[in-house]
Order: C-alpha cells, then sequence, then structure tokens
C-alpha cells in the first residue's frame, strides 16, 4: 500500500489518534481535524498534521486538499445534548461527504456504532439514530465507502485479533487500539468497499479478518 494522504475528521479522538499514529508508523500521511488549538502539540506528538476546523461551523473543503482518502471519527461524545449528535455525528459526516464527491475524495470510512435494524427506545437512540443516518447519507452518496461500527469501546490494550461481519448477531466490546488498525487495514482492502461490518473482539488477526470479508 503506497503512501496516502488520509484526513481524519475528529482528529483528537481516542480512536482518531490511535489511527493517526499507525498511519506514521506506516508512512503515511495523516491530518487531524480539530477545533480546539490546544490540540495541535497532541497531534505533532502523534506524528499527525494538526488541522484547524470547527467541523459544525467551518467550511471542510479547504482543508481537503489532496487527501486520498477520509476518515470520519468524529462524535459529539459523551455528555453532549441531543442536538448536537445531530450536528456533529449526522451533520458533520454530511459536510465531509459533500466535500469528499465536490473535490473528487472517493475513499471514505466511518466510524459509526452498532445498532440492530430497529434501534431501541432509551438513552442511547438519539446517538445511534444520528449514526444510522449517517451511514445512509454515506452509502447514497456513490463514493468507496466502508461503514465500520464497533461494539462497545475499551481502552483495554489491543489483541491484534477481531471478529467481523455484517451482522454479528450480539453485543460485545472491542479496544480502540484494535478500532484503529482495522481501518488502516480498510483502506488498503477493496474488498471493504461498499461494505459496513459490526466488529468486536474475537480470535483472527486484523489482516485476515478484513481481508475475508464478504
Amino acid at each position: 500500500m503506497p503512501g496516502m494522504d488520509v484526513l481524519v475528521a475528529g482528529g483528537h479522538g481516542q480512536i482518531a489518534r490511535r489511527f493517526l499514529r499507525l498511519l506514521a508508523r506506516d508512512g503515511h500521511t495523516g491530518r487531524g481535524l480539530i477545533r480546539n488549538p490546544d490540540h495541535v502539540a497532541d497531534l505533532e506528538a502523534d506524528g499527525a498534521h494538526p488541522i484547524l476546523c470547527d467541523l459544525e461551523h467551518d467550511d471542510v473543503r479547504p482543508f481537503v486538499g489532496g487527501a486520498d482518502a477520509i476518515v470520519f471519527a468524529a462524535g459529539a461524545g459523551a455528555g453532549s445534548g441531543d442536538a448536537r449528535k445531530q450536528t456533529m455525528d449526522y451533520g458533520g459526516a454530511v459536510k465531509c461527504i459533500e466535500a469528499a464527491r465536490e473535490l473528487g475524495v472517493e475513499r471514505f470510512v466511518i466510524v459509526s456504532a452498532m445498532y440492530g435494524h430497529v434501534i431501541p427506545e432509551g438513552p442511547m437512540r438519539p446517538y445511534l439514530l444520528a449514526k444510522k443516518a449517517a451511514d445512509d447519507a454515506l452509502m447514497d452518496s456513490g463514493l468507496d465507502w466502508t461503514v465500520v461500527k464497533p461494539g462497545r469501546l475499551t481502552n483495554a490494550p489491543g489483541s491484534g485479533k477481531v471478529e467481523l461481519a455484517r451482522s454479528l448477531g450480539r453485543s460485545g466490546e472491542i479496544a480502540r487500539d484494535d478500532v484503529a488498525l482495522v481501518l488502516l487495514h480498510v483502506l488498503g482492502a477493496d474488498n471493504t468497499i461498499r461494505g459496513f461490518f459490526d466488529l468486536l473482539s474475537g480470535s483472527t488477526p486484523v489482516d485476515e479478518a478484513v481481508a475475508t470479508f464478504s
């Protein structure tokens, strides 16, 4: 996989920072969109290029540049209100999708969340509805998309082994380290284009799990 220029929305997020470090490790250019100038040093320490851009209010198009791919890993985060989940988890994603279409960035990977065909009532419902709406917008975009839907995220050390399928039919958790590693492999795996999958900790090495997805 030759050196790529990857624009990462939500650049200071926990998955995004892990992913940006992997890009730097493998000789790729990772550019992270951040809204807080105080986070510049963190991204530089990760080997990434920080870009100040508030996805909720700024035009993202000037920052797309020559990106080979966009990875949307942004989110309103725990403790944010329902309205911000709409403006960030959905609205921010749509803004990046539209920029990719306009500027010819075909490859687009989104970090979503596991949800079933029917999203239940409860405190997670607004978040999951926003994620599903963003996924649907991406799948209708005509881009070379992949939707990655991890289960409950943990900060445990990554095992490098996962289970993924279009539907796993069970709940569970996965380390953020392993989600980031999956994102790295997905970018080089054409078999994941126009595919979506649930993602949990498992027993299959990430490279094998991604390569055999269908």
